[in-house]
């Protein structure tokens, strides 16, 4: 699992779809309980948790004991990690149902064709294609 590129890959399909609270500006902000999810499903490993300074919960995720936290970038202040185990419904709780299926749904297409390109072509989507697949 290449972390930098999934991470490249989230931040294109990350919306205002995804969440409410996204924005061109910071569009990892409101994304980190639907993204643990979809990463887990995709990835297997747990769902942590943390408590930040807002006082709101921050998901993110442990795969083969690494923890992954790719929407950490929406806070200007350092996270301290507690990685307090969660679970799906928890996560689920935070985000909502219709959120969980635009992001599951893109983040599956862009890996599958990615796959694809990569097989056939020996190259990842290019840039200019992106804007045509959502």
């Amino acid at each position: 699992m290449n972390e930098t590129y999934i991470l490249n890959v989230l931040r294109k399909i990350w919306s205002s779809e995804s969440s409410i609270f996204w924005s061109p500006i910071n569009p990892a902000r409101g994304q980190c309980a639907v993204t643990a999810l979809v990463i887990q499903d995709y990835f297997g490993g747990d769902i942590l948790k943390t408590l930040v300074s807002n006082g709101l919960w921050h998901y993110y995720n442990q795969i083969d004991r690494v923890r992954i936290d790719y929407t950490a970038e929406q806070f200007s202040e350092e996270i301290i990690y507690l990685d307090i185990k969660s679970n799906f419904s928890e996560a689920l709780s935070e985000t909502n149902i219709l959120q969980y299926l635009y992001l599951s749904i893109a983040f599956d297409k862009v890996m599958n064709i990615d796959d694809y390109m990569i097989r056939k072509f020996g190259v990842t989507i290019p840039d200019e294609i992106w804007d045509n697949l959502f």
